[in-house]
């Protein structure tokens, strides 16, 4: 999945509370949340002006490395990789997908250990694992910049179980690897998921050099065990069998430079305009996958077509000549790096898109496919390619801060509303 110097940060609030596929549904939420049993912890989101600056960044190594980019566009990758990855590995290696972390928005807080250590995490339903760098790490950032990452100690735990067998995901610029282990993890500081399998990298260099500037230690997976690389039950899953949860379900509100939530064990109806949540059921339970009627944007239009739902993405990606066609459409132009920028003062004419799920029409305005800062606009939607099995498209961060969105675990569906 793709998702990620002056620094500015602004907070969310990541919130934690403890139904086969259905045809597409209302229902009523009064009876399915309760506010007053949320747990909060606080949850960050990075800003515009540092996506920002990352991306000049990233057009400055990409103009530097110009005579090394055909080689590198003709060389076989995995699917969770760089821009320009293409091929999707199969078997045990299927969660190896979609992004690289370098433009993740959103992380927050996990422990895990007893005592417990804490670290900060995506939040992702775009892959299956929980992973952390354990001390001694190399490729794992650097104490001058933003104090370093927060390392696992495993000697530190009285309840880590040595495990042993390796662990390794492949990314755009190398794998990053390291051993299995299970110790307790906990969310906020009431859901402790005893015994989770997890991975402690002792090599992030596959990350690359971004990993060492984004503010995350590591990756917590929500997606299912079907994809989950040496096939560890998720923690989500786990809190479900050692009933940590009340429901078998998650909820994403994410703040727009303002406080969001995150909610495990339910949801929370004060978040979403109205007074019923739409269902949609997954077309596969890999990934947080569903079917899509119809895309269009001014004299574009595409459909019908599948998406996956992705908290770990920050833009909306689809295939290349799909996002070519729009950028066209709207005056944006292409980067060294695969993303578009348009005119700033263009933002205001860019007409609003329309993805229509299950017979139901959501919109985005144009404005807010954009992402601005010192004068700078860069285009929220990308370009990238993915052989069957693989997605068409990915709704990220900028389609789920228009639409709060529930994640039912059990009944293998999502449910949506416009957010507050």
């Amino acid at each position: 999945m793709i998702s990620p110097c002056d620094i500015a940060i602004a907070f969310s609030t990541l919130v934690l509370f403890g139904a086969t596929n259905a045809e597409i549904t209302n229902v009523s939420t009064e009876s399915e949340s309760n506010a007053k049993d949320l747990l909060r912890i606080p949850m960050h989101k990075v800003s515009d002006h540092e996506y920002v600056n990352r991306f000049l960044i990233k057009e400055r190594e990409a103009l530097m490395a110009v005579h090394n980019i055909e080689a590198s566009l003709t060389s076989p990758r995995n699917l969770r990789g760089n821009e320009h990855t293409y091929s999707l590995l199969e078997g045990n290696n299927e969660s190896e997908i979609i992004k690289d972390y370098a433009n993740a928005q959103y992380y927050g807080v996990v422990k895990v250990g007893t005592p417990a250590q804490e670290f900060q995490v995506i939040y992702d339903t775009g892959s299956s694992n929980l992973w952390i760098p354990e001390v001694g790490c190399v490729h794992c950032g650097y104490k001058i910049i933003h104090g370093g990452k927060n390392k696992y100690d495993s000697k530190a735990s009285d309840t880590f179980v040595e495990d042993g067998s390796e662990f390794s995901i492949q990314y755009g610029s190398g794998a990053v690897s390291g051993v299995f282990a299970q110790d307790t993890v906990v969310l906020a500081d009431d859901i402790a998921v005893e015994n989770q399998k997890f991975a402690t990298i002792h090599d992030a260099g596959g990350m690359g050099i971004a990993y060492a500037f984004s503010y995350f230690d590591g990756i917590l997976g929500l997606g299912f065990d079907s994809i989950s690389v040496g096939g560890a039950e998720t923690v989500f899953h786990n809190a479900i069998d050692q009933g940590k949860v009340e429901t078998p379900m998650f909820a994403f509100y994410l703040g727009d430079n303002a406080d969001g939530e995150l909610t495990f064990g339910g949801y929370d109806d004060d978040k979403f305009v109205g007074d019923e949540l739409t269902w949609v059921p997954l077309s596969d339970a890999t990934y947080w996958r569903i079917d899509m009627d119809a895309i269009k944007i001014g004299l574009f239009s595409v459909g019908p077509t599948d998406a996956i739902v992705d908290s770990g993405t920050s833009l909306i990606i689809g295939p290349s000549t799909d996002i070519l066609a729009i950028a066209l459409e709207i005056g944006a132009k292409p980067t060294l790096t695969g993303q578009y920028t348009i005119d700033c003062e263009k933002v205001e004419d860019i007409p609003e898109i329309t993805w229509t799920i299950g017979g139901k029409k959501y919109a985005i305005p144009g404005k807010d496919l954009v992402i601005q800062s010192t004068g700078m606009c860069i285009f929220a939607m990308m370009g990238m390619d993915f052989p069957k099995p693989g997605p068409q498209w990915i709704l990220g961060d900028v389609f789920m801060r228009k639409y709060y969105t529930v994640f039912d675990y059990e009944e293998k569906r999502i449910g949506f509303a416009e957010a507050v």
